[in-house]
């Protein structure tokens, strides 16, 4: 594949932190993403996922499903159609279905971060 066709994406932790910018295929799908998100995690953070359902990407103020691809989440402005897309990475670890859920400060804090960006950019 020509390297002008690739998608170049990094993803934006809940401490600010990147994993990336990595260089990827458009047909490369969010589920291939959080698989790799997993295995570049920085291990000396306190909240870490365990398997591809903990990870949440928001791209455009949107949660990603797990079928859409790199080549779908590339967003052009104006004359522009190349540059980092960044996506946010929210950590959801899965509850068991006899507990109640409950948030950890952490989350409530990127969520309300992430709320707030967005009503900035519309």
């Amino acid at each position: 594949m020509p390297e002008e066709d690739l998608v170049e994406v990094k993803f934006r932790l809940y401490d600010g932190s990147d994993i990336g910018p990595f260089r990827v295929a458009p047909a490369t799908t969010v589920a291939n993403l959080k698989e790799r998100i997993i295995a570049d995690w920085p291990k000396d953070n306190k909240v870490t996922p365990k398997v591809a359902n903990d990870v949440k990407i928001i791209s455009a103020g949107k949660v990603l499903e797990n079928s859409r691809t790199a080549g779908q989440c590339r967003m052009t402005f104006g004359e522009l159609q190349k540059g980092v897309i960044t996506m946010h990475v929210v950590v959801q670890p899965t509850v068991a279905k006899t507990k109640s859920a409950t948030f950890s400060p952490q989350l409530l804090l990127v969520a309300a971060e992430l709320f707030y960006f967005t009503c900035l950019v519309q």
